[in-house]
């Protein structure tokens, strides 16, 4: 039963055990001699006959028949007293019982008819209203469309930028990025003795704080191999001199990565497109600090692998090159500057003379992004395969319909 009908419900249970637990029980004499009268007995009627026929005396009896039957429940209460009065019927019920019970289980069905009709009258009204303000009474508005409209487009525009930026974040955040927060002041050395620099080896851009170790220790042009490396710093191609030697020391960072990719170094070279002709970098190489001018910058394709050769007109220069636009790896920014100090003089010819430009191909870039890695992971693929299904029995469903219908 609900509860809101337990209060009419307990009020009866109240009144009906008042009268009876007024009334005590039974005269126990008297339904000693109904015992003897009656075939059929109800289990009251049984604990009253071994009672007796235990050879109780009466007083012993009155007080377990009193102990047994205030523990009663008032249903058994009321079925003792049915008894009492049914083997006899020259007694009376109490006054008031009967009609006590109609007009109590008329008031308890009154309350319940009233909590009916009331939840009911609730449930319509919440309903009327509900559906109200759902379809405003029916007269949609120019103000109601606008509201529907930048809901869903609010909608569609937080699930665009949530895979956007889980995606392509590397586009998205690249405005934002400083390589570095340490800001640094090399003076420019101009001299023919080579100066005393780091043991580690770094290439140094003041102008945009840029201070990142180099690896020289790759032998392979492997792309893959490379794009792995340029996690840990900037990547010096090679087939290409070190810096100290003629030639052309090239060198490769990243632009913008992914920041779910792992490396320190995703944004290196993400400010490269400030340097102007003028400017200066530095490389730091067997604790010797060259220092380069820049002479020129310029946008070339992946292919165009000449970069990685002399310079013409120049006998030792270092050359930058990253991807362009920053997050994307559709072109290559390539920074020449020429070494202005130590003086060339002390330059050395590289121990083996390489061609780059008839060993690779193409130009290093940027690591594979998010969506990248996750479409040829074997999850991305399975879970590519199962919408390609669904939205294909989706389509088949749907013409299907149109068909029959």
């Amino acid at each position: 039963m609900n509860n809101e009908f337990k209060p009419a419900e307990n009020l009866i249970r109240q009144k009906i055990s008042h009268i009876y637990n007024n009334q005590h029980e039974p005269n126990v004499q008297t339904e000693i001699k109904e015992l003897q009268e009656t075939t059929q007995k109800s289990k009251h009627q049984k604990f009253l006959n071994n009672l007796v026929h235990n050879q109780k005396d009466i007083v012993t009896i009155q007080t377990e028949w009193h102990n047994y039957y205030i523990h009663l429940s008032d249903n058994e209460k009321k079925q003792v007293w049915n008894e009492f009065y049914a083997s006899n019927r020259n007694l009376k019920r109490p006054a008031g019982i009967d009609s006590f019970e109609l007009n109590m289980t008329r008031q308890k069905n009154a309350i319940i008819g009233q909590n009916n009709f009331t939840n009911q009258s609730t449930k319509r009204s919440l309903t009327k209203n509900i559906h109200h303000k759902l379809s405003a009474g029916g007269k949609l508005t120019l103000k109601h469309h606008l509201e529907s409209l930048l809901f869903g487009l609010g909608l569609a525009f937080l699930a665009i930028f949530i895979f956007m930026f889980g995606f392509f974040n590397e586009v998205l955040i690249t405005p934002f990025i400083q390589p570095s927060s340490n800001q640094l002041a090399i003076p420019i050395i101009i001299g023919s003795s080579n100066q005393i620099a780091s043991s580690t080896n770094e290439v140094i851009i003041p102008k945009i704080n840029v201070q990142i170790p180099v690896n020289y220790s790759i032998s392979t042009t492997n792309e893959g191999t490379i794009e792995n490396f340029l996690e840990d710093g900037v990547v010096h191609y090679p087939t290409t001199v070190d810096p100290g030697q003629f030639g052309n020391a090239a060198f490769f960072g990243h632009s913008s990565n992914n920041i779910f990719n792992p490396g320190k170094y995703k944004f290196a070279f993400v400010l490269l497109h400030d340097l102007v002709p003028g400017d200066t970098f530095y490389l730091t190489y067997n604790r010797t600090l060259y220092v380069y001018k820049v002479i020129s910058t310029k946008i070339v394709s992946p292919s165009d692998v000449s970069v990685l050769g002399p310079v013409l007109g120049q006998q030792a220069t270092a050359t930058l090159i990253t991807c362009d636009p920053p997050g994307t790896s559709l072109n290559r920014l390539v920074v020449v500057g020429e070494q202005i100090s130590p003086n060339i003089s002390s330059n050395t010819q590289p121990s083996v003379i390489q061609n780059p430009i008839t060993q690779t191909t193409h130009l290093p870039g940027n690591g594979p992004t998010l969506w990248d890695r996750f479409i040829n992971s074997s999850i991305g693929k399975t879970i590519l395969s199962i919408l390609g299904i669904i939205i294909i029995i989706y389509i088949f469903r749907k013409i299907s319909k149109n068909k029959t219908s």
